[in-house]
C-alpha cells in the first residue's frame, strides 16, 4: 500500500513461514541464554515451572488463533479488544504493550553490544552507546524497506539462532547415550512446592513473551484467518519444545552453584561438553539471536503503532506509510524512543538493564493476554454462545493463565503496569478530542 494507511489495498506479503519465524524470532531473543542461571535455585521446580508456562502460553496462543479466525479483517490484537471491550480498554492494553515494545528494542540493542564486546575485545574499550544506536537505526532501516524485507531477514536469523540450541540439545542426547555418568541426575535437591513452581514459571514466562507477534502485522499477512492461527500455534509449540530441551542440558551438566553464578550458562555448558573454546561459537549465535529478535520487534513496533494510530488511539499522522507500504513515521518515532532508552541504559550495568526489561515487559504484556481472552469470551457471547464452539473454554483457560501469571509477577510489576496505563491517559483523551472535533 502507498500513501496514507487508510487508502488502497494492503500489501499481504507475509506467509506462514514468515509469520512462524516472526513468532519464534521475537520469542527466542537473548533472555533464554541467561535463563538457566536464573532458574538454577529452583531445582526441579524449574522444570515444573516450564511445563506450566508452556501449557499456559499454548492456551494464550489458542486465544489468538480463535480471534484471528473470528475477525480476519481486523488489524490484530488491538482491534480485537476494541471491538469486544471498547476503545478505552483497547487503548489501556495497547498503550502498555506499545511501551514494552520500544523498551524491548533498546534492551536488545544494549545486550547485543555487550556480547559484541566479548567477541571482539577492541569494541569493549569504545563508547558503547553509539553502536547501540547504530543497531536500532539499522533495523529501523530494514523495516522501512517493507514487510517482505523484514520477513526475509527474520526467517534467516531464526534458522541461524536455532543452530546452537539444536547443537546443545544434541550434545545432551549424545552424552546420555554414551556417557550417562557425566549427567547430574541428582541435581538439584530444592523442595518441590507450588510457590517455587509459580515463581519459576513467572521467570520462564519472560522468555516466552512474543507468541502474539503474528497477530500484529495482520494487514500484511496472506489469508490471515488461516495463516495467523497456524503460525501462532506452531511457533508457540516449537518454541516451547526448544526451550525445555535446551534449558535442561545446562542443569544436567553444571553444578548448581556454578550454574546459578554463571553469566553465560550455555557457553559454560558447551565448554564442559566439547572442551574449552567451544563455547565461543555459542556467543556468536547469541549475537545472531539478538539481531533476529531486534529485527522482529522493530517490525512489530511499526505495525502496532500504525494500527493504534488508525484506530484513533495515537495521532493520525503516525498511520501514514511510505512508498514501500512501511509505516515510516511510526518506525521513526519508535526508533527515537528506543534511542533515548539506549542512552539512558548506560547509566547502569547490563544486568540492571535486563532486570528493568523483565519487570516492565512482563507487566505490560500480561494485560494484553488477559484482554484478548476477555475479548474472545465477549465475542462468543455476542454470537450466541454456542456450547460446542470451544471459544469459551479457550477464553477461560487463557484468561485463567494470565491471572495466574499476574499473581506471580509481584506487587512491583503490577505497579509498573498500572503506572504505564495511567501515563497514557492524557494522550488518549487528546486523541479522542481531535476525533470528535474532526
Amino acid at each position: 500500500m502507498r500513501g496514507d494507511a487508510a487508502a488502497g489495498t494492503p500489501q499481504r506479503v507475509l506467509g506462514f513461514w514468515m509469520c512462524t519465524a516472526l513468532v519464534m524470532g521475537n520469542t527466542i531473543g537473548m533472555g533464554i541464554f541467561l535463563l538457566p542461571a536464573s532458574l538454577a535455585p529452583y531445582g526441579w521446580n524449574a522444570l515444573l515451572g516450564w511445563i506450566v508456562t508452556v501449557v499456559g502460553c499454548l492456551c494464550i496462543a489458542r486465544v489468538f488463533a480463535r480471534l484471528a479466525r473470528r475477525l480476519p479483517g481486523e488489524d490484530g490484537a488491538f482491534s480485537w479488544i476494541r471491538m469486544a471491550l471498547g476503545a478505552r480498554a483497547a487503548f489501556a492494553v495497547g498503550w502498555c504493550y506499545w511501551v514494552s515494545v520500544w523498551v524491548t528494542l533498546a534492551t536488545l540493542a544494549v545486550g547485543i553490544v555487550g556480547y559484541l564486546g566479548a567477541l571482539w575485545p577492541p569494541l569493549a574499550v569504545l563508547p558503547a552507546w553509539p553502536l547501540g544506536l547504530a543497531l536500532v537505526w539499522g533495523f529501523v532501516g530494514v523495516s522501512l524497506l517493507g514487510a517482505r524485507a523484514g520477513g526475509g531477514v527474520q526467517v534467516a536469523t531464526t534458522l541461524l539462532k536455532l543452530l546452537p540450541m539444536a547443537a546443545l540439545a544434541g550434545v545432551g542426547l549424545w552424552l546420555s547415550a554414551t556417557a550417562p555418568g557425566t549427567l547430574r541426575l541428582d541435581y538439584p535437591r530444592a523442595e518441590i512446592s507450588f510457590g517455587a513452581t509459580l515463581a519459576a514459571s513467572t521467570i520462564a514466562l519472560f522468555a516466552m513473551l512474543g507468541i502474539e507477534s503474528a497477530s500484529f502485522p495482520a494487514r500484511a499477512v496472506r489469508d490471515p484467518a488461516t495463516t495467523i492461527p497456524r503460525a501462532t500455534l506452531v511457533g508457540a509449540v516449537l518454541t516451547g519444545l526448544v526451550y525445555v530441551a535446551v534449558c535442561a542440558v545446562p542443569m544436567l551438566l553444571l553444578p548448581p552453584e556454578r550454574l546459578a553464578a554463571s553469566g553465560a550458562p550455555f557457553v559454560e555448558a558447551f565448554e564442559v561438553a566439547v572442551g574449552v573454546g567451544g563455547g565461543r561459537w555459542i556467543a556468536v549465535f547469541v549475537v545472531v539471536s539478538g539481531l533476529g529478535a531486534l529485527n522482529g520487534w522493530t517490525l512489530l513496533a511499526g505495525e502496532l503503532t500504525r494500527t493504534m494510530a488508525r484506530e484513533g488511539a495515537l495521532p493520525g499522522w503516525l498511520a501514514v506509510d511510505n512508498r514501500r507500504g512501511a509505516p515510516q513515521r511510526a518506525l521513526l518515532l519508535c526508533g527515537s524512543l528506543a534511542s533515548a532508552m539506549v542512552a539512558m541504559s548506560y547509566s547502569g550495568t547490563l544486568a540492571q538493564a535486563y532486570t528493568f526489561l523483565t519487570t516492565v515487559v512482563t507487566a505490560a504484556t500480561l494485560p494484553l493476554y488477559l484482554g484478548c481472552a476477555l475479548a474472545l469470551f465477549v465475542l462468543w457471547r455476542r454470537e450466541g454462545g454456542a456450547p460446542g464452539d470451544g471459544a469459551a473454554l479457550a477464553a477461560a483457560l487463557g484468561g485463567g493463565y494470565a491471572l495466574l501469571a499476574l499473581s506471580g509477577v509481584g506487587a512491583e510489576s503490577l505497579g509498573w503496569a498500572l503506572a504505564l496505563a495511567l501515563a497514557g491517559a492524557p494522550i488518549y483523551l487528546w486523541s479522542r478530542r481531535r476525533i470528535l472535533r474532526a
